[in-house]
């Protein structure tokens, strides 16, 4: 009988060690799972702000944009007065260029007038001294002879 109770009395201290370990492990898993409530609840609220912050941040980048597509719009018209003003020097280019081909024709289709101008003109201013080298010869035989 006194085996039955030796055995009696080790099982009911190996039962007092294992309530004591399990203690310690819950105990252990308590503060764990306390842990991981802080760490969860931290999370959330940085979360939120994180959350908070993204929606300013489109919020901002859907204003941007929006302002960017207003300039855009903005600047169409300016690159179509720039082209139309393009159009228009190229059109003052032709006019010049015809205007300067049909001078150039023209030159030279009056070059041998001009030519023959040139030249009845040195003939006249030719003719020209020799007349007033003759009157001044004139003059002074004149003197001499009074």
């Amino acid at each position: 009988m006194e085996f039955i109770y030796i055995s009696v009395l080790i099982i009911a201290i190996a039962f007092a060690v294992l309530v004591i370990y399990l203690t310690r492990t819950l105990r252990a898993a308590t503060r764990t799972l306390d842990n991981v409530a802080n760490t969860m609840s931290s999370l959330e609220k940085q979360l939120n702000g994180v959350t908070k912050e993204t929606e300013q941040l489109l919020h901002k980048s859907n204003r941007l944009a929006e302002d960017i597509q207003h300039k855009s719009e903005s600047l169409n018209s300016v690159f179509v007065s720039v082209k139309d003003l393009g159009d228009s020097l190229q059109g003052v280019n032709r006019s010049v260029r015809n205007v300067s081909e049909n001078v150039s024709k023209q030159a030279e289709r009056q070059s041998e007038q001009i030519g023959q101008a040139v030249q009845w003109g040195n003939v006249a201013i030719d003719l020209y001294r020799k007349w007033k080298v003759t009157k001044q010869q004139y003059e002074n035989t004149n003197k001499e002879e009074k």
